[in-house]
């Protein structure tokens, strides 16, 4: 079978090759699946670098998640083969991969394949920050970074919830669209100080919770917008800087700042609150109530212009890596 492999950290469009490799056997509880699309997210491009808090063992497959058929079962599994699911593992960017049988999620039959591709990583991961925040509805949910992908999904499903959100962008060409989408307030700060606007906004109170996605110097920058007793959920360091944090700030508005990884947010959860993602976020994105847009589908002998474009600012919607596409 072919695969993306790397025998070496690096920037992703120098170190990723096309392999051939022995079709994988799957293990107890694991599933063989044929892959169908996988998308490219910061987790994948970190991990490539050597920068994710899973360390690769070299050499290594890319790519944490994606949509594909069950071809083949490990002892113990109770899956049918030819079923088509969303799953988390190790090694997407193949035509075949290996996964857990507990990561694996049946997808609803009128849902695409370019939406169940990105179904565990940006989706869950925003929905349960928003349970995780305690904004509750007519309350201030802040976000950075907010014309991400992930943005884009928490400015939707926090209107669906009733919670207002105060996005922060770099360009003022993102407002319109973002708005459009749901965002009651967006900050260009590039133009803007964060810290009056949000004050402005809120009547002086600042907002319940950040989502902090960039790290550094910004996330110290935004601290300040939180309301007195609020908290800062770090889930990226886009930056790749630490962040200077004040602490007088964080004694005297007894403020909390606390890191989001859904890997760890799943395996404390309590199952019911886990089913509620999971079910809320399928459902919505079934019906096509919710955008995710792709932006380009490559092959995988495109990698490296896949991992290129992936990395461009202003995308308008995810890149995907699709085994069977030859042409973009």
């Amino acid at each position: 079978m072919k695969t993306i492999q790397f025998t070496q950290p690096g920037p992703p469009a120098e170190v990723l090759k096309l392999v051939e490799a022995e079709l994988p056997q799957p293990g107890p509880g694991e599933v063989r699946l044929r892959v169908l699309a996988a998308p490219i997210n910061p987790s994948d491009v970190m991990f490539v670098q050597n920068l994710y808090g899973i360390r690769p063992q070299l050499p290594s497959g890319a790519g944490f998640e994606g949509v594909g058929v069950v071809d083949a079962l490990g002892e113990g599994v109770k899956l049918s083969p030819g079923t088509r699911v969303s799953f988390t593992g190790l090694g997407t960017w193949g035509e075949y991969t290996l996964a857990q049988a507990r990561a694996v999620i049946p997808v609803p039959g009128d849902m695409t394949d370019d939406v169940a591709a990105q179904l565990f990583v940006n989706p869950f991961t925003a929905y349960a920050m928003i349970l995780e925040s305690g904004v509750q509805p007519g309350g201030w949910l802040m976000l950075t970074a907010a014309n991400s992908a992930f943005g884009k999904l928490v400015i939707q499903f926090a209107k669906r919830k009733g919670i207002k959100t105060i996005g922060t962008v770099r360009r003022p060409d993102f407002i319109a669209d973002l708005k459009a989408l749901g965002a009651d307030e967006i900050i260009n700060t590039a133009d803007e100080s964060v810290t009056r606007r949000v004050k402005e906004i809120t009547g002086g109170q600042g907002v319940t919770c950040i989502l902090e996605a960039v790290a550094g110097k910004a996330a110290a920058d935004v601290l300040p917008c939180l309301a007195e007793g609020g908290k800062m959920l770090v889930y990226g360091a886009l930056s790749l800087e630490d962040m200077p944090i004040s602490a007088g700030l964080l004694i005297f508005k007894n403020l909390t700042i606390k890191g989001f990884w859904l890997t760890a947010w799943m395996k404390t959860t309590p199952a019911e609150v886990r089913n509620e993602v999971f079910s809320t976020v399928i459902q919505w994105l079934a019906s096509g109530e919710i955008s995710l847009p792709v932006e380009a589908t490559y092959s995988l002998d495109q990698i490296a212009e896949a991992v290129t474009h992936a990395d461009r600012s202003g995308r308008g919607g995810k890149i995907l890596v699709k085994p069977e596409v030859t042409t973009n």
